[in-house]
């Protein structure tokens, strides 16, 4: 088993994007069982306080990754080169559209109080949101929600990972519905 787990490490090591226990099982060409066994195994291994990787599960795929408690000290030099920081219009407007989505423009205007089309357009250059349908009415418009490179982005396993709002803020994201 150690061999096996070995190789299952070595793989997550090499590959940049989240892989699934399927694909994990593919590239190793070993059972789906033994991988699920081994994330186990690599789970508790990166788990110790002495390590500074953590194997964590992102998007629906397993990712070694560094500890969030040190990511502050290492995401100047080692953050996404091409994303930086969003601003504060983008964060207000991604956050509206991944506690909401599906969600049109116009309603993430009604909530904002401002125009989106600047920060959504920004949004889905990043690749942090994208178009997910048309909404049902007179115009069918265009609906938006978040992409696997927004939970990349937020280390999330899926949406169901966000921050619980709290009843005003959750009144707030309601004033479109």
């Amino acid at each position: 088993m150690e061999k096996e787990c070995a190789l299952v490490e070595a793989v997550l090591f090499l590959e940049s994007e989240p892989l699934n226990e399927k694909a994990l099982a593919s590239v190793t060409q070993l059972a789906v069982e033994v991988v699920q066994k081994c994330l186990v195994l690599l789970k508790e291994k990166y788990g110790q306080e002495n390590s500074g990787v953590e194997l964590a599960q992102i998007g629906g795929g397993w990712v070694l990754t560094p500890k969030k408690d040190l990511w502050n000290t290492l995401k100047e030099r080692y953050g996404n080169k091409n994303g930086g920081k969003l601003s504060r219009s983008a964060i207000e407007t991604l956050s509206i559209i991944a506690y909401s989505q599906p969600i049109t423009r116009a309603e993430i205007e009604a909530i904002r109080g401002v125009a989106a089309d600047n920060m959504i357009r920004l949004l889905v250059e990043r690749n942090l949101i994208k178009e997910v349908g048309r909404k049902d009415v007179p115009g069918k418009p265009v609906q938006y929600g978040t992409t696997k490179e927004f939970l990349k982005f937020f280390r999330l396993n899926s949406i169901a990972d966000l921050p619980k709002l709290d009843e005003e803020e959750s009144e707030r994201f309601e004033l479109a519905r």
